[in-house]
């Protein structure tokens, strides 16, 4: 018999990264979230959205597989860029879990 290999559990998350203030550089900040790589991580396409009064919110997503990576963590690692100057907020949009 063959031996069934182990299907990854991946899930397709959309996060929310909030700046502190409307002066905030998005593309920039966009460009630090995409350096944070790990194994089992896959950023995805993202989208400025008007969030009140001139602020902009990063929408980005972000393929990970389940056992390799921590939602938890990688919101702190995201929250803290910038010396945790930058980001004011980190929120999972959505999330679907995939094949």
């Amino acid at each position: 018999k063959k031996k069934k290999k182990k299907k990854v559990q991946k899930s397709n998350v959309i996060f929310d990264v909030k700046p502190y203030e409307a002066e905030t550089d998005m593309v920039a900040l966009e460009k630090l979230v995409r350096e944070i790589a790990k194994d089992g991580l896959k950023w995805g396409p993202a989208k400025l959205v008007p969030v009140a009064f001139g602020v902009k919110k990063l929408q980005i997503t972000v393929v990970v597989e389940d056992e390799k990576i921590s939602l938890d963590e990688l919101e702190e690692e995201i929250t803290a860029i910038g010396d945790g100057e930058q980001v004011q907020s980190v929120d999972i949009a959505a999330m679907v879990r995939v094949g």
